[in-house]
């Protein structure tokens, strides 16, 4: 079992809030690399120019970039996209994104970032430092994106607590009681923790992020090559409600697999003893493939933030439906969908480029 060490944040009265409490900033990083992307680095700008500009309107958004020119490629792009989509808005919308100069190897800020923490008494801010391997040793190298979390707690003068374990931000799904939903496949991957079990895993989860309840799932997707994170097939939308993605065709071979996690959801009791409202949301119709391997494109993949949610979009026939499911499941925010089908080709969507810094002031190191 690891050595925790004290104090712990958990001790100090920090856990990492749902995705829907107030937001300081979005964190999200350029992407940089054609190979990374193979040949379709130009519409993964063009779609991440949309994202940024998107969500810019509702609130801050610091954008790392590698060098000057990745900058320079993303303030024109942005610009752009803000001008076509927000008109005279655009000026606003633009002071809104700040530029993070931040060596990266990938992009998917949800993983390689820290995740952070907040403190219910005092409402400060500081941040936590999983170790990042590429998901199991799969994309070296992996040493700039290991460093990130250090590199940015150093730049903001905030506390860093570092967890002794290999973790993802999209293998983890909270609510706002500290219930935790995620899949055995990644947590439990030998290349990610070998010598950590279950209990041991639970341990650093409630020490860490706060987290009272751990909730397995068995696994995720056909072609995640993440091994199962939960972002791209459950989510909670409220503290008492949770979407789950699923398959109706039954020769797909993601049928049996969202219904078993369908069926576990729907027994799943929160610590009143109540059940869960479980709202079903298909996967996408289209079968996309990139160089024979099958892509996973996931509607579950959204990301909420101050007033807004966006959902990906893939040009198939459930794009609107999946926005008529999630629009009534979040109140008082603007469900918009934007486009994926560049995005989805490195493995995922929004959620996984994007990492929420709660409201508060900073915790100082």
């Amino acid at each position: 079992m690891p050595t925790t060490p004290t104090p712990t944040p958990a001790s100090l009265g920090f856990r990492m809030p749902p995705e829907w409490a107030p937001h300081a900033a979005t964190w999200t990083s350029w992407p940089f690399d054609d190979w990374l992307w193979v040949g379709h680095l130009e519409g993964v700008r063009r779609e991440f120019a949309d994202l940024v500009a998107t969500i810019a309107r509702f609130e801050p958004v610091v954008l790392n970039v590698r060098d000057g020119e990745a900058e320079k490629d993303a303030r024109a792009r942005i610009a752009k996209a803000a001008a076509a989509r927000h008109g005279d808005e655009a000026e606003r919308v633009l002071g809104n994104v700040t530029y993070n100069l931040l060596p990266l190897n990938d992009v998917w800020f949800r993983d390689n970032g820290p995740l952070f923490v907040r403190a219910a008494e005092s409402g400060r801010v500081a941040l936590t430092d999983w170790g990042f391997n590429a998901w199991g040793k799969k994309y070296a190298p992996w040493s700039d994106d290991d460093r990130a979390p250090a590199t940015l707690a150093a730049r903001l003068g905030m506390r860093r607590f570092v967890a002794p374990a290999v973790m993802e931000g999209g293998s983890l799904e909270l609510n706002g009681h500290g219930v935790c939903l995620t899949t055995r496949s990644c947590l439990l991957e030998p290349n990610r923790n070998p010598d950590l079990g279950p209990a041991e895993l639970e341990l650093l989860l409630r020490d860490y992020l706060g987290v009272t309840q751990l909730v397995w799932l068995e696994e995720g997707l056909e072609g995640d090559h993440t091994d199962g994170h939960i972002d791209t097939i459950v989510r909670f939308t409220d503290d008492d409600t949770i979407v789950c993605a699923v398959e109706p065709r039954e020769d797909d071979p993601n049928h049996a697999t969202m219904a078993r996690n369908l069926e576990q959801l729907q027994s799943l009791r929160t610590a009143k003893g109540a059940p869960y409202r479980v709202v079903e949301l298909p996967l996408p119709l289209k079968h996309m493939e990139l160089e024979g391997q099958r892509l996973p494109p996931t509607y579950a993949n959204f990301y909420v933030g101050n007033g807004f949610v966006v959902v990906p979009q893939y040009d198939d026939a459930n794009d609107e439906q999946a926005l008529r499911i999630l629009r009534p499941l979040f109140p008082g925010r603007e469900v918009i969908g934007l486009s994926a089908v560049s995005l989805i080709t490195g493995g995922g969507a929004f959620h996984c480029v994007t990492q929420q810094q709660p409201l508060g002031e900073v915790e100082r190191a």
